[in-house]
């Protein structure tokens, strides 16, 4: 491969992997072989923890001096689903009509081969560049990122600033550009009362009615007012269980799961102190106990605007015209655990098809991007020198 690499057949080649969670399926290959030819030293990185399967990463450098501007992306890629629903085959990627389809073009092989294409635009005298590609990003997220971020610790090799290509756009490339994320809270709550008959409710304590009543003390009230760069905390019912097929029996217990994507106004821990103290409240009053399980997948955290978003803020208004917004929604991204090394900030392609049945992009979108990412480039290393 040379510097007259196209992003669009690079993107091709890696969409030709059928690289499922934790399947690498030659992507990394791919990727080793674009950035070789590129003058990077690759360093493939194979992980894995008892009961989960093991994952391959890689971690490529290039340049020593000054400041390292790293990308930080994904080759795995959610299951297509039933394939008899797509035009064409999800891993057979075409072009109609100006548009690329297939699986991950949105989410996010377009977008790494926008980077890769980019670098190899500016040259090798522009600065020190790094990529974090991870196998495990649609995953459980236990043997990508954060075990490749230990790595690069444990082997002095540390990145100033990272931009992860994670899908940020909403109606046009580079309209919105992410500089945190909202933490994300999972609860799993059973409330125990005591089973009864029907006809004979003063006997019994009826666990749903309480659970009514717990779960209207976590939404009624609202949980903070926002801040300068997030939304209110929202809590979300997703599901209210009791698996009670008796049409006479009051059941002795009721659960309900909840998530909520919370601001900085919270950790993890004070959020779960808050919830705590609201349920033991409820549980009081209804005469009940209850069980509380919490699983908090990240932290919320903003990068405040400075040297890395205002260089993609520029490099995106100097190819597109327009000025991008500075957002913190959506979901949860590997850039939780790369925040605690540099500052981070997630730029890729249009969000709407990802993860769907047919995902695409429009090609001139991915050109659009590599433009985008060329400028950021430039512009980081001139302004961090």
């Amino acid at each position: 491969m040379t510097q007259n690499l196209d992003p669009v057949d690079l993107a091709i080649t890696l969409m030709r992997c059928p690289s499922v969670t934790p399947t690498d399926a030659g992507a990394l290959d791919v990727l080793t072989g674009a950035l070789t030819a590129l003058g990077f030293e690759c360093e493939r990185l194979r992980f894995e923890e008892d009961g989960t399967e093991p994952v391959d990463n890689l971690f490529a450098s290039r340049g020593t001096n000054g400041p390292a501007l790293c990308f930080a992306g994904h080759t795995d890629v959610v299951p297509p689903g039933d394939i008899s629903q797509w035009a064409s085959d999800p891993f057979q990627p075409e072009i109609r009509d100006g548009i690329l389809y297939g699986r991950g073009t949105s989410d996010m092989k377009a977008a790494i081969a926008a980077f890769v294409v980019a670098v190899s635009r500016v040259g090798q005298d522009c600065g020190s560049i790094r990529f974090l590609i991870t196998g495990d990003e649609e995953g459980p997220a236990i043997n990508g990122t954060r075990k490749v971020l230990t790595w690069m610790a444990e082997n002095n090799q540390s990145i100033d600033a990272c931009i992860v290509g994670e899908p940020t756009s909403v109606s046009k490339v580079g309209d919105v550009i992410k500089i945190g994320r909202r933490g994300s809270l999972n609860g799993w709550l059973t409330v125990h009362g005591t089973q009864g008959h029907s006809a004979y409710p003063a006997l019994a304590n009826n666990p749903i009615h309480a659970l009514m009543a717990y779960v209207s003390a976590l939404i009624d009230q609202p949980l903070d007012a926002g801040s300068d760069h997030f939304p209110p905390s929202v809590p979300v019912i997703t599901t209210i269980d009791v698996a009670n097929e008796t049409t006479n029996v009051i059941p002795a217990d009721a659960s309900a799961r909840f998530n909520i994507r919370f601001n900085d106004n919270h950790t993890g821990e004070s959020l779960e102190t808050l919830i705590r103290e609201r349920f033991d409240g409820v549980a009081t009053e209804t005469a009940t106990t209850y069980d509380l399980r919490i699983r908090v997948s990240g932290d919320s955290f903003l990068t405040p605007p400075g040297l890395l978003s205002g260089a993609v803020a520029a490099a995106t208004k100097d190819v597109t015209g327009y000025e991008p917004e500075l957002r913190t929604d959506g979901g949860t991204s590997d850039a939780r655990f790369i925040k605690d090394v540099c500052p981070v900030v997630e730029c890729g392609l249009t969000n709407a098809t990802a993860h769907k049945v047919d995902e695409h992009v429009p090609v001139a979108d991915v050109h659009t991007l590599t433009a985008i990412y060329e400028g950021v480039i430039r512009r980081y290393f001139a302004e961090a020198s």
